[in-house]
């Protein structure tokens, strides 16, 4: 069975110790250790970890290598999350959700997970994420937070 590939901004890492974000966090980090989905981090998912607090970036440590595929900042990635920026699609503030965003379309991830709700699982920031891909030549993504993706229940499964 293929396995999901699912970029993970910072944000979710640091959902699993935040109250509100806990329990959806928590379910999508226990479907990773049960080998149904594959994480992608970036560079940028590195560097914002390693100035989290320590019990963020263990969240990451707890899982196990072959459930991680790191992704490279290479100049595509670069370009793409340019092209963001120069449509207007996130301020020049916000490069490193445009970083995120861009290693995700270039790695050819199968869904984009995040708590960020202000720039990047935004409806409207969504669709001009697309635009711009389409118009570069990557596919539409799929965004979505930790609780918005399904988890099989024991309910669930056929006997």
């Amino acid at each position: 069975m293929r396995r999901v590939r699912v970029y993970c901004d910072t944000s979710v890492f640091g959902g699993f110790h935040d109250e509100e974000f806990a329990e959806a966090t928590r379910r999508f980090f226990d479907e990773v250790q049960h080998g149904r989905y594959v994480i992608l981090i970036s560079p940028t998912t590195l560097d914002e970890l390693s100035r989290a607090p320590r019990k963020t970036q263990s969240v990451l440590q707890s899982v196990a290598d072959e459930n991680i595929e790191e992704l490279e900042l290479t100049a595509e990635v670069t370009r793409l999350a340019q092209a963001y920026l120069a449509a207007g699609v996130l301020g020049k503030a916000s490069r490193g959700d445009a970083a995120h965003v861009a290693a995700a379309s270039v790695a050819g991830a199968d869904l984009i997970l995040s708590w960020n709700f202000r720039h990047i699982v935004n409806y409207e920031r969504i669709q001009k994420f697309n635009a711009v891909n389409l118009m570069n030549g990557y596919r539409a993504l799929d965004i979505r937070s930790p609780q918005e993706i399904g988890y099989e229940s024991e309910n669930d499964k056929e006997v």
